[in-house]
């Protein structure tokens, strides 16, 4: 790290052990990514509730080149887990920005295009039809925005398929928007 480590405390006192833990685990992190300028970290006990127990919070806030990662776990009746738990999200919040510097990060694959060929609007159902021939059942609770009003026999959307009781079936369908043809208002 550029900067030296900050440890704030408040609403308590911090042990040595529990300072020492903190050392360490910054100084893990810092070894996994030397590209850390600074690593502040805020460890605290809210006020106590009259049926719970000494709660702890740690909050750790790094900086890395481009951005601030900000790390808050549920917190803990624990110091060390907690302070184990901020450091092991912290972790995972620099690979996962490692990855997404370098482009690692995987591109969703978009869901398969349907058109809708039979409607049953008064029982809440319909069905697509895939490029391929393929029959898939959707009830209108899986069209997204309450879209199910809205479409029409040769509406054409995007889906989720799963594997019903009875055979195909969209857990999600989402409506594609209808171009205007010239000429066509």
């Amino acid at each position: 790290m550029k900067h030296p480590l900050q440890v704030t405390v408040r609403n308590m006192s911090l042990s040595d052990a529990a300072r020492a833990a903190i050392q360490e685990r910054a100084d893990k992190l810092d070894a996994f990514n030397p590209d850390i300028i600074g690593c502040r970290v805020l460890v605290e006990m809210p006020h106590r509730h009259q049926h719970q127990g000494a709660r702890y919070n740690v909050r750790i806030d790094l900086t890395i080149p481009g951005t601030e990662l900000i790390v808050k776990r549920e917190p803990h009746e624990d110091v060390y887990v907690a302070i184990r738990d901020a450091f092991d999200a912290a972790k995972r919040q620099v690979q996962s920005y490692r990855r997404r510097q370098r482009g690692e990060v995987k591109a969703h694959e978009e869901s398969p295009l349907a058109r809708v060929t039979k409607l049953f609007p008064i029982e809440g159902y319909g069905f697509l039809e895939t490029p391929d021939g393929r029959e898939v059942y959707f009830h209108s609770h899986s069209v997204l925005n309450g879209g199910f009003d809205h479409l029409e026999p040769g509406t054409e959307v995007r889906f989720v398929e799963e594997e019903g009781d009875q055979g195909p079936q969209a857990s999600t369908v989402i409506p594609l928007k209808r171009q205007h043809a010239p000429g066509n208002d």
